[in-house]
């Protein structure tokens, strides 16, 4: 059964010029489409919906027999593969800036809080989507365990892969931050999380866009402002290719 959502209208309305992600990576008239749209979306969509609300979750039979990874595939650094050869052992979350109680976990230790399980939909800015089952703790744990500062409005998420030279970095609002299906997921279908869809850990916020959704992450920092990092607008597709912030679905 084929899903009419907003997304796939969105799509369809750019007609010839997105036939796909390949179409869309090569058309810049194609992609600026694409984003006008979107950005009236979420325009109205800031304004008049409730953003606690939940993402649709599904059954195990509507998992996607496919789901192909976004974004890098593999940081592959020297400090990457070390982690990795070493199945993350080494490898510590640092959660820090604006809070009381700066963090340093481990894989384990993620493992060890409580969790949740949800099996949700990946709408990928390409024109793809998929569903699958991702677990991991509430990010909302997490900060509660940091203790956030009354100057925190935003939590930049920094991570292990780079493009074009340059870091990959994304960020979210307190709003999203709580939601109650936003997790810092290190099992996907039941595994852990392999190395093309963001092993050890991967951002999971499940009412927008598939590149709001970090991957790789090695550190959670708390700040007021969104300013200082990268160019500004706060993330990376937002600096370098003016993606919207804020991605909702």
């Amino acid at each position: 059964m084929t899903l009419i959502t907003r997304r796939n209208l969105i799509v369809a309305s750019a007609g010839g010029l997105l036939a796909g992600c390949d179409s869309i990576g090569k058309s810049a008239t194609g992609r600026d489409i694409l984003f006008k749209a979107e950005a009236v979306h979420r325009s109205l969509q800031r304004t008049i919906m409730n953003r606690d609300a939940l993402a649709r979750e599904f059954s195990p039979e509507d998992m996607s027999p496919r789901f192909r990874s976004n974004g890098t595939r593999n940081p592959n650094t020297d400090a990457y593969r070390a982690l990795a050869e070493n199945r993350f052992v080494d490898w510590r979350l640092r959660v820090d800036g604006l809070v009381t109680r700066p963090l340093s976990l481990s894989l384990a230790d993620l493992r060890a809080m409580p969790q949740r399980a949800q099996i949700t939909r990946h709408d990928c800015v390409e024109g793809w989507s998929a569903i699958g089952k991702w677990q991991g703790p509430k990010l909302s744990a997490i900060l509660d365990a940091a203790g956030l500062r009354d100057t925190a409005r935003y939590l930049v998420f920094h991570c292990a892969d780079s493009l074009r030279g340059g870091a990959y970095y994304e960020s979210i609002d307190l709003i999203d931050a709580f939601h109650p299906q936003t997790i810092l997921a290190w099992a996907m279908n039941d595994r852990i999380l392999p190395v093309s869809h963001g092993a050890p850990v991967r951002l999971r916020v499940e009412r927008q866009l598939g590149y709001k959704h970090a991957k790789y992450v090695m550190r959670v920092e708390a700040v007021a402002s969104l300013d200082g990092v990268g160019r500004g607008k706060g993330g990376y597709w937002e600096d370098v290719a003016d993606y919207e912030w804020y991605a909702g679905i």
